[in-house]
């Protein structure tokens, strides 16, 4: 490493830049309200002191928040680096600085990867702006996620095991020609030369079904080559292997019966849960997921920001953590890691604004006396067949006696059983159920259950998380807790800027921890442009409410009759001019 202070800007840039730029622009405000921000030392840890001096790695990382800031490809952000003015004033070169080759940019995010830096740069700026009053713990933050999708093709199943054949083949080729060459079967070459999205596939079910035996004999036939003992050894850590064997114990099954195999995939039911399956053999962390409707093979992307009212303490609202996580993950299970991050940070928020996919009654009960937060946010309501009806016995149809362990229902009949233990998500749960015998005769049975084998259940939670659901579910219809829940969709337009800005809909690079660094460098980025925005006193925009469609319609009709209007008003004046002459 070549430590650069980089304090000043140079003479010549900087006269250059202001002729240019007479009113100032976002890379030069950065430089002369910050300052050089990252300073070499900090990144000391990825970069050796011995060998040929390097590009200043403050530096870099500047650029790689420019890169993003802007959405510039690697050899974009290398040539601005080269031919602007504006980006020689943020880091303090000469006008002569001949710059660097693109692949740098790689080499330095690879180098925060392997030494555990990348938090550094959204934690640097962080405290920058802590010592300059911008950010402080305490006040109102508010949290939320988005999917982000990964750098590759979305296939179906045929096309996916076809491909994660062809793939495995080819690292093979690649690192062992001479044993594929010696082991491979003839057929492979036209069977899978080419990428399987480039020939049409079979619609026949049948046709299909026997094109995924073939692929799926293939697949064991090349394991078997390479598990051989003929084989080299350090074929089988190949990591494009260790994807074909993953992929095809997940897809398939293989039995033999008197000497013969027989391979058949896996049904519907046998898969294993999307958190655990493979969904690409080029980007095996990626997973597949559905939300609402939506369904995609990547990520997710948590931002959290404060909300505080700037007009009220003077300050930004600027992000403070970021969260990636692959797109199974539950919204709730992050919630912990966002407030150890932020108490490590020393911006922990005082008020936590979270949407329904966040809070649960362990976060609401605990968060304001183990962390001092308040948590803000919806409960899911009551989604029993008799709460969605409006009729029948729902869970307040039942008095429920915590310290005798027994539920009493509306007849008067008590519960047989009491189970403690966890619900799909590892949260404390209890099942309360009614003995077969006594439901079967109950009169009322139809408007209690439907099951005609089981005794009425009841899942509740521990009885202090109950009695704060039951408080939140009282709480969130009243205009108060709105008016206050309100600024959480605010945190919707910086998912959006996020998106349109600095393109985190798809994530650039393969892998998790790629997708996390981007991540930052987006959060990062952000930053910087809302902080130019604060400093020319640029207000925020204004929220768009959507309008009744009927609402709309009238609002088209009165523009057309008034562009009618206009035309008749423009005609009749045509008119009188032309008998006046």
């Amino acid at each position: 490493m070549r430590p650069s202070s980089g304090a000043e800007v140079p003479a010549v840039t900087g006269d250059v830049a202001r002729a240019a730029f007479p009113k100032g622009c976002l890379a030069m405000r950065i430089r002369d309200s910050l300052g050089p921000l990252f300073l070499d030392e900090e990144f000391r840890a990825a970069f050796g002191v011995r060998g040929r001096p390097g590009i200043s790695p403050g530096r870099l990382a500047l650029v790689s928040i420019l890169q993003f800031a802007e959405n510039l490809t690697d050899r974009q952000a290398a040539h601005a680096v080269r031919a602007r003015i504006d980006v020689k004033y943020l880091l303090g070169l000469e006008l002569t600085d001949p710059g660097f080759d693109h692949t740098v940019l790689t080499g330095f995010r690879e180098r925060l990867l392997a030494h555990g830096l990348e938090d550094r740069i959204l934690d640097l700026l962080l405290e920058r702006l802590a010592e300059m009053g911008l950010v402080a713990p305490g006040g109102r933050q508010r949290t939320d996620s988005t999917h982000v999708l990964a750098a590759v093709r979305s296939l179906n199943r045929l096309e996916f095991i076809g491909e994660t054949l062809r793939a495995s083949l080819e690292a093979h080729a690649m690192a062992a020609p001479d044993w594929m060459r010696a082991s491979m079967d003839p057929a492979w070459q036209e069977r899978y030369g080419t990428r399987v999205d480039a020939y049409r596939l079979p619609t026949d079910e049948q046709e299909r079904r026997t094109l995924a035996r073939q692929i799926a004999a293939d697949g064991y036939r090349l394991l078997e080559g390479v598990f051989a003992p003929t084989a080299p050894a350090w074929l089988r850590q190949v990591p494009a292997v260790s994807i074909l064997r993953t992929v095809w114990v997940q897809q398939f099954t293989r039995t033999v019966t008197d000497g013969e195999e027989e391979v058949a995939w896996r049904g519907k039911d046998d898969l294993p849960p999307s958190r655990a399956m493979v969904a690409s053999p080029y980007d095996p962390e990626a997973r597949y997921a559905k939300k609402r409707g939506s369904a995609w093979v990547g990520y997710k992307i948590h931002l959290s920001e404060t909300c505080d009212d700037p007009g009220e303490t003077n300050r930004p609202h600027l992000i403070t953590h970021v969260v990636t996580t692959d797109a199974t993950v539950n919204d709730a299970m992050v919630i912990e890691e966002i407030h150890d991050r932020l108490t490590s940070k020393d911006l922990l928020p005082a008020e936590h604004l979270l949407d329904a996919g966040y809070t649960s009654a362990e976060l609401l009960l605990t968060a304001p006396t183990t962390r001092g937060v308040h948590v803000v946010g919806p409960v899911r309501s009551n989604n029993t067949r008799q709460a969605a009806t409006g009729s029948g016995f729902g869970k307040s149809s039942f008095t429920i006696n915590w310290q005798s362990e027994q539920a009493t229902c509306p007849t008067g009949a008590t519960s047989r059983y009491w189970t403690a233990g966890v619900d799909s998500n590892g949260r404390d749960a209890i099942r309360i159920r009614f003995a077969t015998t006594t439901c079967a005769p109950c009169p009322v049975r139809d408007q209690c259950t439907r099951s005609t084998k089981y005794g009425r259940q009841l899942t509740v939670r521990p009885h202090d998380q109950d009695a704060v659901l039951e408080r939140v579910r009282a709480e969130q219809s009243t205009d108060e807790w709105k008016d206050r829940y309100a600024a959480r969709a605010g945190v919707e337009g910086t998912i959006h800027q996020a998106v349109a800005t600095a393109g985190a809909r798809r994530t650039r690079y393969i892998g998790q921890a790629k997708t996390r660094l981007a991540h930052i460098l987006t959060a990062t980025a952000i930053n910087l442009i809302r902080l130019d925005a604060w400093w020319n006193e640029t207000p925020l925009a204004r929220t768009r409410a959507a309008q009744h469609p009927a609402v709309r319609v009238v609002h088209r009709l009165v523009e057309r009759r008034a562009a009618l209007l206009n035309f008749l008003l423009a005609l009749s004046l045509d008119t009188i001019a032309d008998g006046l002459m």
